[in-house]
């Protein structure tokens, strides 16, 4: 399980932060052992992330993650309105039009759209530390090398049609369940689309981390502070951070 790190657009005077915990993407039968570890934590709320987690937690607050696929407003209601989240977090697969399209079909208090990540690229049973930094099998016998060592994976440029990404080391995490998520190697923003979004109502921004330091999380969420409060642009905050300058899986059409 991992925290659940978010900075609302919010007043200066607004109550203490909250604390929410994620529990793992993916949850077999059998497996509510790790679910019942991640409630006993007692956190503020939890971002649900299956269906599985829908009725596990159904009676605590929650917000539902982006697997959810929240990408049209029938979805939308289906969520706030039967399984009563409290918000739900925008589809990735959405661009900035179709995103202003869900915004405006649909109460935008309902939403907190993630502004900036590593994108998730693919999730998978196979446990890399397991079959390379053991001579283990399974959780039993492996010695946990997931809590122990870092594992980055580097594309060849001969099989990367995006040059660009050569050279980028993906950052590999392994779950509670022994699953393993590569991340993309290089943080992506949607600082841009940020005034206008707080234009048609939205007030909940998620900022995610992977692995960065304790120095580059303060300096990260200081500069979407200044973004927030209309101090720098967007594309002042994406250069000095050095992000890809993106929002959701694809870049897709912008109309200026």
């Amino acid at each position: 399980p991992s925290p659940h790190l978010r900075t609302p657009h919010q007043k200066s005077d607004s109550p203490t932060p909250t604390i929410w915990v994620a529990p793992p993407r993916i949850t077999k039968p059998g497996e509510n052992w790790i679910l019942q570890q991640v409630r006993s934590c007692k956190a503020d709320g939890y971002l649900l992330r299956n269906y599985d987690h829908l009725k596990f937690f159904a009676d605590q607050r929650c917000i539902g993650d982006f697997s959810l696929n929240v990408a049209n407003p029938l979805t939308a209601d289906l969520f706030k309105n039967h399984f009563h989240l409290e918000r739900l977090t925008a589809s990735y697969d959405l661009n900035i039009n179709q995103l202003e399209d869900l915004l405006k079909s649909s109460p935008p208090d309902w939403f907190e759209v993630t502004i900036h990540q590593h994108m998730p690229m693919f999730h998978m049973e196979h446990c890399v530390f397991c079959a390379f930094l053991s001579s283990g099998t399974d959780f039993r016998n492996c010695g946990r090398p997931c809590e122990k060592h870092e594992v980055k994976l580097r594309v060849d440029a001969k099989q990367l049609v995006d040059r660009h990404r050569i050279g980028t080391e993906h950052i590999l995490h392994a779950d509670a369940g022994c699953r393993n998520t590569v991340f993309n190697g290089t943080a992506q923003t949607g600082a841009e689309y940020v005034q206008r979004l707080i234009e048609l109502g939205l007030r909940h921004f998620r900022i995610e981390f992977v692995n960065e330091s304790p120095e580059c999380v303060t300096q990260t969420i200081h500069q979407y502070q200044q973004l927030l409060e209309g101090k720098i642009t967007g594309s002042q905050l994406w250069r000095e951070l050095k992000l890809q300058n993106q929002l959701g899986v694809t870049r897709g059409s912008v109309i200026h």
